[in-house]
């Protein structure tokens, strides 16, 4: 079992270091869940098989030790060298390959449901989302806001709030359903979405924006204007990159129902299809979202993202946003 363990550990190395080097891109969710199930064997081996086998070897070494004695003790020997106490503690001591895989089971079942069914910790990693979570920030997802899903196969099995324009949504890449993405919820299903000349329509209606002077750009070292926009029931700040074109891509109709969008030199009109979401970031001129690639699937939620728990460069933004 510890050739067996040694070379589980030594996959579990490799997976992660080509995972780090970018060599082919990690399923954490499946990882986990395979860590749980292992880990899982290894303890219930340990409770019912290994653990008992210790034990029932220690009672047999203390009942040697005792019949010994009494012989002994028959003979007229009084002292008797020994001490049972201390090979007992070595009988029953966890061997290493158990104490890393039995031993470790209730702390990964433990992060398996919390990350599965309550919340999961996400970093931004472009500025897609600018000014709303910069990049750096570290957020909490909550799991179950849009209803429990299954994890691994995400696959919904109890409903809980339905989805509102203006959220601000975790969801798997529908390019690669591998990776997890993080934009704004701007369309529902049935809604029809306008981003012409750089402003948002939804159902032929302006959505209400205020000035709100100038965001600074780390990245481009460059101002542009933002707004206060309300989207659904909650305001939300976004910035808008007067300089940039409404131009999106060589060939933007390559998603599937990509027929649902019209595309012209002032922008993109989209058609939301039944179970499908549109989503944009914020950052409305340097945003990778619906406008290229598509729309979301009800399939694809992870979570509604709510609170920024840490930015190590800027503890200040700890808190809840919008």
């Amino acid at each position: 079992m510890s050739t067996l363990t040694a070379a589980l550990y030594g996959a579990l190395a490799v997976y992660l270091g080509g995972w780090f080097l970018n060599y082919w891109t990690g399923n954490f969710s499946l990882l986990l869940f395979m860590l749980t199930l292992v880990t899982s064997f290894f303890w219930l081996a340990e409770r019912f098989r290994f653990r008992p086998a210790r034990l029932a070897a220690a009672d047999q070494l203390e009942q040697n030790d005792s019949a010994r004695r009494a012989e002994l003790a028959r003979l007229g020997i009084e002292k008797v060298d020994g001490d049972v106490a201390q090979a007992r503690e070595k009988l029953l001591m966890q061997p290493w390959w158990l104490d890393w895989t039995a031993g470790l089971f209730p702390v990964i079942l433990v992060v398996f449901i919390l990350r599965s069914f309550l919340f999961e910790p996400f970093k931004i990693p472009s500025g897609s989302m600018v000014p709303t979570l910069l990049v750096g920030d570290l957020i909490l997802v909550n799991k179950f806001h849009y209803g429990v899903r299954l994890p691994v196969i995400n696959k919904k099995i109890i409903d809980n709030n339905a989805v509102k324009r203006g959220d601000v949504m975790v969801f798997r890449y529908p390019v690669d359903p591998r990776l997890d993405y993080i934009k704004r919820v701007v369309g529902l299903p049935g809604d029809e979405v306008a981003y012409l000349n750089q402003k948002l329509s939804i159902n032929g209606k302006l959505v209400e924006t205020v000035a709100q002077g100038e965001h600074y750009d780390d990245d481009s070292l460059s101002y542009s204007p933002m707004y206060l926009e309300k989207l659904g029931e909650a305001e939300h700040k976004v910035r808008v990159d007067t300089s940039r074109s409404a131009w999106y891509g060589p060939d933007p109709k390559r998603f599937p129902m990509a027929e649902n969008c019209r595309y012209s030199p002032e922008g993109v009109v989209c058609k939301v299809p039944p179970g499908h979401y549109f989503m944009m970031g914020d950052n409305r001129d340097n945003s990778q979202d619906s406008r290229f690639w598509g729309f979301v699937p009800d399939e694809n939620i992870v979570g509604r993202a709510f609170f920024v728990w840490m930015n190590f460069g800027n503890p200040g933004r700890i808190g809840p946003f919008h």
